[in-house]
């Protein structure tokens, strides 16, 4: 039995339900871990406050692991942790530890394990680009209960698959934090948007761009012109909806943010230009052909404004 702890915010839950359904389609037995949202004293250490939004979706259903069946695997060391051997044998033996944390962008071997308890984000799209058809056609997103909200959604979808509709997201919120900004700041600089929307401008000479931000003033301090307009009315719980708008543009310009990953990852236009930037935290270092083959077709825009 493979077990994978389910973790994070609304985009990497749907990355790590991506590798549940990627090892389901190899015949593994798998389960979710969800015990994570429970606990407070992880909850009191986040930025912030988290909770299961796979439920959000109307398609989406699993085999949450119980009790026991994390026990099995983990043995002791689900209660007790780990101790001087067990990282001994971490060292010595890797291959028979019970779990395992992910550590660099891409583990080939993640998809080969028969037992193990699995702990990650599992951002890479190599682990389940073949399967991302199937993966859009269960993360369905819900009709909200205010019909306004739906009418004005659906008016909005309507005008992105009209025009060359290209979505701009614009992360700021917690990644202002001191913490968030060491690792994440620094990478989506006004230079890699202004290369993003030029190689746009160059592909799609009608684009017309939609925003997304949590800082929506900023963007509309930053980004004047009729060929722009803000998403600015899916709050709170209702935000997943921005996600759902950037899956009905043709095109998509992400932050590093695994929220527009997934916006762009939904969106089933065969011709779309999908970008992101070369690195996604700034512990990462980018080494050009292997980002490419981990994200194939992809365009990948450095910091610095250079197409990798």
């Amino acid at each position: 039995m493979i077990i994978i702890r389910i973790m994070g915010g609304l985009g990497n839950q749907m990355q790590q339900y991506a590798l549940y359904k990627k090892l389901e389609s190899l015949g593994r037995e798998v389960r979710l871990d969800t015990q994570w949202f429970c606990l407070q004293k992880i909850q009191d250490n986040v930025y912030a406050k988290r909770e299961l939004e796979l439920n959000y979706f109307d398609g989406i259903s699993f085999q949450e692991a119980t009790q026991k069946e994390i026990e099995s695997i983990l043995g002791r060391m689900y209660e007790d942790g780990e101790d001087i051997f067990d990282k001994i044998r971490k060292l010595i033996r890797p291959a028979t530890y019970p779990s395992f944390t992910e550590k660099d962008m891409y583990h080939e071997q993640v998809l080969q394990f028969e037992n193990k308890y699995l702990v990650g984000y599992w951002a890479c799209e190599k682990y389940y680009a073949d399967i991302l058809p199937q993966l859009r056609a269960t993360m369905i997103f819900p009709r909200s209960y205010k019909e306004e909200l739906n009418q004005r959604n659906d008016e909005m979808i309507q005008k992105m698959e009209s025009c060359d509709s290209v979505s701009i997201h614009i992360r700021r919120g917690d990644y202002l934090d001191p913490a968030n900004r060491a690792m994440f700041g620094g990478i989506c600089t006004d230079t890699y948007y202004e290369t993003a929307i030029r190689y746009m401008k160059e592909k799609c000479p009608n684009a017309r761009f939609f925003l997304f931000s949590d800082d929506a003033e900023y963007v509309r301090g930053k980004f004047k012109g009729n060929e722009y307009e803000v998403i600015d009315w899916n709050h709170d719980r209702d935000s997943f909806y921005d996600m759902m708008l950037m899956s009905h543009c043709k095109h998509n310009i992400c932050a590093n943010s695994t929220f527009s990953f997934w916006g762009a990852r939904l969106n089933p236009y065969e011709d779309k230009i999908t970008i992101r930037p070369s690195i996604h935290k700034n512990t990462q270092v980018c080494v050009p052909e292997e980002m490419r083959d981990l994200w194939k077709g992809w365009v990948l825009i450095a910091p610095q404004g250079a197409i990798i």
